[in-house]
């Protein structure tokens, strides 16, 4: 297990050190600066080339770039080409929202696939199967924003119970659990039906495997059969899964940060490319990258443990 988690996170810091130069080279091609956006058409040449100067825009790219892998490697992301400040109070602003509302959807996704997984799993065939199986699809099928667009007609502006946005709410948003039910229960929707039918499949695996059979010849008890023996082993699709739903959920989760206008890290990355602000829209993008690429790690690492048999490759 030591080697292997070594090996791992030995490849997860060569994709992270790649990452940087991708990250780096695409951004640098965005079309314009900062320095273009902030004057307009009548602006003068010399006064873009002076704020370009300024900026530290018209350095060669090899120097920029040993210049922000250097305060990658100190902990100093650089400072905003808009706004002035570090972009490190950027970072935190925007990826606390998208945080807290991803931590929210996580703690109830969890348990919510597991429990409907294995229900449905164990009584495959049932008309319980049946009915969710038919109900998961529905919802798999509607996109998020059609999916959002309908709960706040109606929870918000037929029945008034719950706010359609974020916007008016102040720095105590995480002291207002209103906000979070809409956003969480779109987000809800998809990853739910897709993480249990995962786990169902790994439950219906798990049974017809030969240690579930020996298992009930020795007369082990039930509960203790699906705790001890078939959910370690029907959970490792479902880890792999909820690795994937973590990358969808950190992220920035586009759509229902535009849909109801949460400050999270989707809307920073989007304003930061507006106005060419290169320094924050390269540490957003690293810092989603990196999240993926540790979070990918992590399931790697859960599901060897749960299955040791299983060998995860990537």
């Amino acid at each position: 297990m030591l080697r292997y988690a070594l090996r791992r996170g030995g490849w997860t810091v060569v994709q992270l050190a790649v990452l940087s130069v991708v990250v780096f080279l695409l951004t640098d091609l965005l079309p314009g600066d900062a320095a273009t956006v902030d004057f307009n058409e009548q602006a003068g040449l010399d006064q873009v080339a002076q704020l370009r100067e300024q900026m530290g825009l018209d350095r060669p790219a090899a120097e920029r770039f040993a210049d922000w892998a250097h305060g990658l490697l100190t902990g100093d992301l650089g400072t905003s080409l808009v706004g002035g400040g570090p972009v490190s109070g950027v970072l935190a602003r925007s990826v606390t929202a998208t945080a807290a509302l991803a931590a929210v959807t996580i703690l109830l996704l969890v348990p919510l696939a597991v429990v409907i997984g294995l229900v449905t799993g164990l009584r495959a065939g049932s008309r319980t199967d049946r009915v969710v199986s038919a109900v998961t699809l529905t919802l798999t099928s509607v996109p998020d924003f059609v999916l959002a667009l309908l709960l706040v007609a109606l929870f918000s502006l037929r029945l008034g119970w719950l706010p359609s946005t974020w916007v008016g709410a102040d720095d105590l948003w995480w002291q207002r659990p209103e906000l979070f039910v809409l956003p969480v229960a779109v987000l809800l929707a998809r990853t739910v039906c897709v993480l249990s039918r995962q786990i169902r499949a790994g439950t219906l695996t798990s049974l017809n495997a030969g240690y579930t059979v020996q298992a009930r010849r020795l007369g082990v008890p039930p509960v203790r059969l699906v705790l001890r023996h078939l959910l370690p082993n029907a959970a490792v699709p479902g880890v792999q899964e909820l690795a994937r739903t973590g990358d969808h959920l950190l992220g920035g989760v586009l759509v229902v940060e535009a849909v109801f206008a949460v400050p999270g890290t989707a809307t920073a990355l989007v304003e930061a490319v507006q106005n060419r602000d290169v320094p924050t829209v390269q540490a957003l993008t690293l810092t989603l990258a990196a999240v993926a690429c540790l979070l990918n790690l992590a399931a790697d690492l859960v599901s060897r443990r749960l299955a040791p048999r299983t060998e995860v490759l990537r």
